[in-house]
């Protein structure tokens, strides 16, 4: 019997070749500014048009500054002419374009369920890979290259060869004090960043169950650190009801379609892992890969050299008690309204440590923003000693424009802790937004159960 992939992919095949890949009809595309002009030009160029406009969406992130009072104008050298050229070439194919002073701009992965643009059952892609976080609505959303975005947009499908599927059962209950930030980098810890290589993975457990739906986001998002072609989750009440009134979204979700998303009970997994959510602790990440990850009370592992070398610590050395620099909050990861309730909650009533160099807030969209804003939320980490900010990705990875003090070691809520990742010389630990806090309060990697 077929899985919820299964059902997504063969409700989307147009076609299959004689070589065995299947034809898969696109239902949405997102581009974004960094790719986005590129893949648009060079469709002029050849003479193509988009095939279905209203399906097509574009959103301005990756370049754009986080500074208040922004513009098109950015740190980044050369950074006006990828908003500048998207937008035009966006213009001139009648896309819909969510702009850098968008009351909806915002992270695409953040602002695609808070308009409606992803739906359960549907195929979504976007020129980045962290399209995958979008699945946690039961959509088949995975990242892809700016030459497939041109055929996507053009005939409205995409070439590609059935995943495997994976099946991750996720029991027991996250303790006080862990998120799912961390039951993904225990995941990638457990069974390394190529445990799902060749995969689409569904989530599954009683632990995702129990999850609000930005929670779930945050677990999908990370299903290309461990190499999956994308993560999922059946939908459930929980993702109609968050989705429905949004712009873009039906106006029910009455019909059979909808209500057959889910694997069959007996449907087959080409495999199967397991973890018990209830033993996991707080993570932060120690190397150069997600998967070097460890508990917060734990010592580093032996692990390859240039790991080692990259973050400056020797196996055996604690990681709580390592002294940082930098405290960031943000990303496609972890930068939506909840994440940023949960930060302020510590931060409340308290102060960063004196050593702390910076502290910002990015928040994951400018609707997230103004959400926080109306709650106060700013106002707590402002007096707490962060910076609060524009919506963005550009401190999440390092565009030649806006960074960090040099040699800094930062402690960040984002998905990736790679070699410049987030700078030439910029060591990465990467960890929920409260551990981040617990950090940034104590000036040293801490536990986020210690703050009373």
């Amino acid at each position: 019997m077929p899985t919820l992939v299964d059902k997504i992919w063969d409700h989307h095949r147009a076609a299959t070749t004689p070589g065995g890949a299947d034809l898969i009809a696109i239902d949405r595309i997102f581009l974004h500014e960094r790719t986005g002009a590129a893949a648009l030009k060079s469709m002029a160029a050849a003479g193509r048009r988009v095939r279905d406009p209203a399906r097509v969406f574009v959103g301005m992130d990756h370049i754009v500054d986080t500074r208040p009072g922004r513009s098109d104008q950015t740190l980044m050298p050369g950074g006006q002419g990828f908003i500048s050229e998207t937008r035009a070439a966006a213009k001139a194919a009648g896309l819909t374009i969510f702009d850098v002073s968008d009351p909806d701009q915002g992270i695409v992965h953040v602002i695609s369920p808070e308009l409606g643009i992803v739906l359960p059952g549907c195929t979504l892609v976007a020129p980045d890979s962290h399209t995958c976080t979008q699945g946690a609505f039961g959509a088949l959303a995975w990242g892809i290259g700016s030459s497939e975005a041109e055929h996507a947009m053009v005939t409205g499908t995409l070439r590609l060869t059935r995943p495997k599927t994976m099946r991750i059962r996720l029991d027991g209950r996250l303790a006080a004090g862990v998120t799912a930030k961390d039951l993904a980098l225990a995941l990638l810890a457990r069974f390394g960043a190529g445990g799902g290589a060749g995969h689409a993975v569904e989530y599954t457990g009683a632990a995702v169950a129990a999850m609000d739906m930005e929670a779930r986001q945050t677990l999908c998002n990370m299903a290309t650190e461990f190499s999956a072609f994308t993560g999922i989750i059946a939908p459930d009440e929980a993702a109609y009801a968050a989705l429905a009134g949004r712009r873009y979204a039906p106006a029910a979700f009455d019909a059979p379609w909808w209500q057959s998303l889910h694997s069959d009970a007996d449907a087959h997994f080409d495999a199967e892992l397991a973890l018990d959510a209830g033993q996991v602790a707080p993570m932060v990440s120690w190397g150069t890969s997600p998967e070097h990850s460890i508990a917060i009370d734990a010592a580093l592992p032996a692990g390859p050299a240039r790991a080692h070398d990259y973050i400056g610590l020797a196996a055996g050395t604690p990681i709580a008690g390592t002294p940082i620099d930098v405290a960031f909050i943000g990303s496609c990861t972890n930068s939506r309204l909840s994440d940023l309730r949960r930060a302020a909650a510590l931060l409340k009533g308290r102060r960063i440590a004196p050593g702390i160099k910076k502290a910002l807030v990015v928040p994951g969209s400018s609707a997230v923003k103004r959400e926080a804003e109306a709650e106060g939320l700013h106002a707590v980490f402002q007096a707490a000693g962060f910076e609060w900010r524009e919506s963005g990705c550009s401190l999440c990875f390092y565009a030649g424009g806006e960074g960090f003090p040099p040699g800094s070691r930062t402690i960040s809520s984002t998905n990736r802790n790679f070699e410049g990742r987030q700078g030439p010389g910029i060591r990465t630990h990467i960890a929920s937004p409260e551990t981040v806090v617990a950090s940034a309060l104590a000036g040293v990697i801490a536990d986020p159960r210690q703050i009373a």
